[in-house]
């Protein structure tokens, strides 16, 4: 028995974490040893098939994340039934065997092990496979007794500094079961992307009352109520990745994922929940939230929450091409000015004691600036740049995004501004709908200048069927003549990065109401390396 971190291994493919009972301890050594008297409970791979039989349990299928240049996270959750209680699945552990190859038919095995899920992790499992090599495709699939997992494609990030020419990228966010399908990510799934940024509100915390759009179609029995403990989020999570079209986008591509606030409270801030609840029961509900957020996100297992406490912002390079930081503006900001509604900026809004990232990250964003990387992207929840509806007297703003808390964003683009950064560049969500703006430290200040650009992402379905232009494109356009482009379908992004420039396809659907529509591309837009301009065409 050998421990590494605060995992402990058991032999050489066992592993189980810290902190387990002893009982627990003495039942899986039990089952490691049974292991060897019945490899076919550990996958046997001669006579593994994917057919799925009523105790299938690879229903939620599988993804890969966190792209390191040696490493990248394997994931899966057991579940038999998605729209039952536990997923179907009977207390207990499970071996689970995983393999990563260098070729889709795994004649060239390059690392497996076994790993076991357990009912204490919602029977999810995350591998950190290491040794591999940078810059690589994989194939990666996981095994139990007679069941085989679908194969999913993955990709390791270059050597930090290695010489890249190109990225080819997508970010993604807010898919909100009822309001429709998730038919973007069919178009995702087969770009062939090095990468995929999820960007927050992967589930929505609501009670459904209406099916909307999924009229008919099999839900959770706890669907019908808010989710507010363990068992209701994991129960949503497995209801959102019974979807095909995001389990194929998963399969495809490794994620780097974030949280924003519909996977726990609509927008809660820090301690505060959006009807002023018990702060210690809030919390006590953002732990599960938190919880089952790691046990379905494909994440490394020193991610886990601690209690309502997981440190998720964390930075990604690609050779010497670019950095992406990964932002948290949640768990660390300052409670929303004026009761979080539209509300002119006045001294509440500049208070410089306000923040939307804390301290701690904030200097970490601000230390990031000095990456020699050609570009450096900030990867997170809702827009940076203000989205004024109404001008002179009448203009008004959000609260929720940095709109409202206007110091942050002066101290993060001063930052880059001192520290000579080029190519800044903000990719968000949040908002239903692309907009495409430049980024300026001051808004109402026409000779402020222009910093960078920032592109939101429309929502996958969250906002139903949308519109090229609706009532609130047209006056935050009408407001906010930084603002570019606007388009309130729904769909994703889809970017090449390159030593010259950042080109980007707004992949919208005309309908997500009923399945199977087309997707294109609505605008592109390029911004060129040097010299932060939007070009659309």
């Amino acid at each position: 028995m050998v421990r590494q971190g605060n995992e402990i291994r058991i032999g050489r493919d066992i592993s189980f974490r810290a902190g387990a009972t002893r009982r627990q301890f003495l039942t899986w050594s039990a089952l490691v040893g049974a292991l060897a008297f019945t490899p076919e409970l550990a996958g046997t791979t001669a006579h593994a098939q994917s057919v799925v039989t009523p105790d299938y349990p690879f229903r939620l299928g599988v993804a890969s994340g966190d792209p390191l240049p040696d490493s990248v996270v394997l994931w899966t959750r057991l579940a038999t039934d998605p729209f039952a209680p536990l997923g179907g699945m009977t207390p207990g552990v499970v071996p689970v065997q995983w393999q990563i190859a260098a070729d889709d038919k795994f004649g060239r095995i390059v690392a497996q092990g076994i790993e076991l899920a357990t009912e204490f992790d919602g029977w999810s499992i995350h591998v950190d496979v290491r040794g591999l090599e940078p810059a690589r495709e994989y194939f990666y699939r996981f095994l139990v007794g007679p069941h085989a997992s679908p194969v999913g494609r993955t990709k390791t990030a270059p050597a930090v500094g290695q010489p890249l020419s190109r990225l080819d990228f997508a970010w993604a966010s807010c898919q909100k079961w009822e309001d429709g399908f998730f038919g973007a990510y069919g178009d995702l799934a087969a770009s062939n992307l090095d990468v995929v940024f999820f960007l927050g509100d992967y589930i929505y915390e609501y009670a459904i009352k209406d099916e909307g759009a999924r009229q008919g179609e099999p839900r959770t029995e706890s669907a019908a109520r808010e989710t507010m403990v363990l068992s209701d989020y994991r129960d949503r999570y497995a209801m959102y990745k019974a979807d095909q079209n995001l389990a194929a986008a998963h399969a495809s591509a490794p994620f780097v994922s974030t949280f924003d606030d519909h996977e726990v409270d609509n927008n809660w801030a820090s301690q505060i929940s959006q009807d002023n609840d018990d702060p210690k029961q809030f919390l006590l509900r953002r732990a599960d939230a938190f919880k089952a957020w790691w046990e379905n996100t494909p994440v490394r297992a020193n991610l886990k929450p601690v209690g309502p406490d997981m440190k998720v912002y964390r930075r990604f390079s690609f050779g010497d091409l670019v950095d992406f930081s990964v932002l948290d503006t949640r768990q660390y900001r300052s409670d929303q000015a004026h009761g979080d509604g539209e509300h002119a900026q006045d001294a509440e809004t500049a208070d410089p004691s306000r923040t939307i990232t804390g301290a701690a990250q904030e200097q970490w964003i601000l230390d990031g600036f000095a990456s020699p990387s050609r570009w450096n992207f900030l990867a997170h929840q809702t827009v940076i740049a203000d989205l004024a509806r109404g001008q002179g007297n009448d203009r008004k703003v959000g609260m929720d995004p940095w709109s409202g808390y206007e110091a942050s964003r002066h101290r993060i683009l001063d930052g880059a501004r001192d520290r000579g950064t080029k190519n800044v560049a903000s990719i968000v969500g949040d908002i239903h709908r692309t907009i495409v703006s430049e980024l300026r430290r001051d808004y109402q200040d026409q000779v402020s200048p222009m910093q960078g650009v920032e592109i939101a992402t429309t929502s996958i379905a969250s906002g139903k069927d949308g519109a090229d232009i609706d009532s609130a494109g047209a006056a935050i356009a009408d407001g906010s003549p930084h603002v570019k482009y606007g388009n309130a379908r729904r769909g994703y992004l889809r970017s090449t990065l390159t030593n010259t420039e950042w080109r980007s396809e707004v992949r919208v659907l005309d309908a997500v109401s009923s399945p199977g529509k087309p997707v294109r591309t609505a605008m592109t837009v390029t911004v060129p390396e040097g010299r932060p301009e939007i070009q659309l065409g």
